[in-house]
């Protein structure tokens, strides 16, 4: 806690520093400061809150117009995300409706991209491609690993339209993980008991498929990229689940250096004037390396980007919240639920925001960093897919030195959960019940 002085002083801080945020007019100091920078990373506070789908769409709208961004990489996996991208661009087979591509999206937790606040940004995608030639589309993909045994089944179909007997060979080299059945934990808790691993394996199918790269690249650039990612998210996928059955931090490092390994590699795809906007948590997003992440040996996404491309220009974006409700569980797999978000901590950013007083704001880290203060950690509200609000006082808050974790923040005083497209919503843990698209 802080004395009353150096409370008054920080409250008068936040009061100078913020930006009201009402409208999209209001992100115009934002867009500023992107200018012509390469990156932009935008985060959430939580998956499941509306107000923060909202507001990066329509930062994502104005980054494509004004500054022509050539594509949304978000926290989901490149499978699903790919056929999303194939709507988007009006490709063959890409269906009628984002609503329906959407909903196709199985892997739990489902509602953070099957919802109704992801089918506007799709369908605006596909509306301003359709006015653009190929060179100026914008696409969507997911920069996630978790999609093991749907990459290995897209490496192989695609071989099969290009390539039957390669696509024998790649039947064989995925076999090893026949025997698991799709069980990616299966197959983790197989390695922790055994040396025995089917790492060389998806490390063979990688280079195979990259032996016949000037042969398939005739039938599609876009088709061999979109295999060539589904053969390296297999075997990222491979180590992550190894190293998940081990604990500690590696799991979360080999996630996250994926993220941006793909994201390299569609910087790459899209040419020397690509620029990328990545949709992600906070954790992801804001620099590890001002949080206790730090102390714990891990890496993200914002603290790699910083160090590879920052003289191209990374701005990392974040979000927070004083309270609401928002879509979440309360524990893994279980079914999905609105949940409320109670008043911020006391003594945590957000509850420093809403004593000040300012509303919806923008802030930017420069001027925060004018008080010292601000120099020290402070707790930052941080709500995952699993989330037990009765537990606040304990959890869900990450030690942060905010000015220099992100370059700005949006903050939103009361927020409201997202509007999932797979029903029935548990209502705070009653029965369930059909969720009011109004939300």
């Amino acid at each position: 806690m802080h004395s009353d002085g150096k409370e008054l002083a920080l409250a008068d801080t936040i009061r100078g520093a913020a930006h009201s945020l009402r409208s999209a007019a209001d992100l115009d100091p934002l867009l500023q400061r992107i200018g012509d920078s390469r990156f932009v990373l935008l985060g959430e506070a939580t998956h499941g809150t509306s107000e923060f789908y909202r507001w990066r769409t329509t930062i994502t709208r104005r980054l494509v117009e004004e500054h022509g961004f050539s594509f949304v990489a978000v926290e989901g996996d490149w499978p699903d995300c790919y056929r999303v991208n194939r709507y988007a661009k009006q490709l063959s087979d890409f269906g009628e409706r984002a609503t329906d591509v959407l909903h196709a999206f199985a892997r739990w937790p489902t509602w953070m991209w099957a919802n109704r606040e992801i089918v506007d940004l799709v369908e605006w995608l596909r509306e301003h491609n359709v006015r653009h030639s190929w060179d100026r589309q914008v696409g969507f993909y997911g920069l996630d690993v978790y999609s093991l045994w749907e990459s290995m089944a897209a490496v192989i179909e695609y071989l099969e339209s290009i390539d039957p007997e390669a696509a024998r060979s790649a039947r064989r080299a995925y076999g090893c993980f026949d025997r698991f059945h799709g069980d990616a934990d299966e197959y983790a808790r197989s390695t922790a008991l055994a040396p025995t691993t089917c790492e060389n394996d998806v490390v063979r199918m990688l280079a195979t498929l990259r032996s016949h790269a000037p042969e398939y690249l005739a039938d599609g650039r876009d088709a061999y990229f979109a295999a060539e990612q589904n053969a390296h998210v297999a075997i990222d996928a491979e180590r992550y689940y190894r190293a998940m059955i081990r604990g500690g931090p590696s799991s979360w490092n080999v996630r996250d250096h994926h993220m941006m390994h793909t994201l390299d590699r569609l910087m790459e795809h899209h040419g020397p004037m690509a620029k990328a906007i990545v949709w992600a948590h906070n954790t992801h997003v804001g620099d590890a390396r001002l949080t206790d992440m730090a102390r714990d040996g891990m890496v993200n996404v914002g603290q790699l980007a910083r160090q590879s491309h920052g003289e191209e220009g990374v701005v990392l974006v974040g979000f927070a919240t004083h309270r609401g409700s928002v879509i979440a569980a309360d524990e893994w797999g279980a079914p999905m639920e609105r949940m409320p978000v109670p008043p911020a901590r006391a003594g945590s950013f957000e509850d420093l925001v809403h004593r000040a007083g300012v509303g919806d704001a923008l802030f930017f880290g420069s001027e925060l960093a004018r008080n010292s203060a601000f120099e020290s950690p402070l707790g930052h509200r941080a709500i995952g897919v699993v989330y037990a609000p009765a537990r606040e006082r304990w959890g869900n808050y990450v030690p942060t030195i905010v000015p220099h974790r992100y370059d700005a923040m949006l903050y939103v005083e009361e927020t409201h959960a997202v509007d999932p497209l797979h029903m029935p919503v548990l209502v705070d843990g009653e029965e369930p019940a059909t969720f009011p698209s109004g939300m």
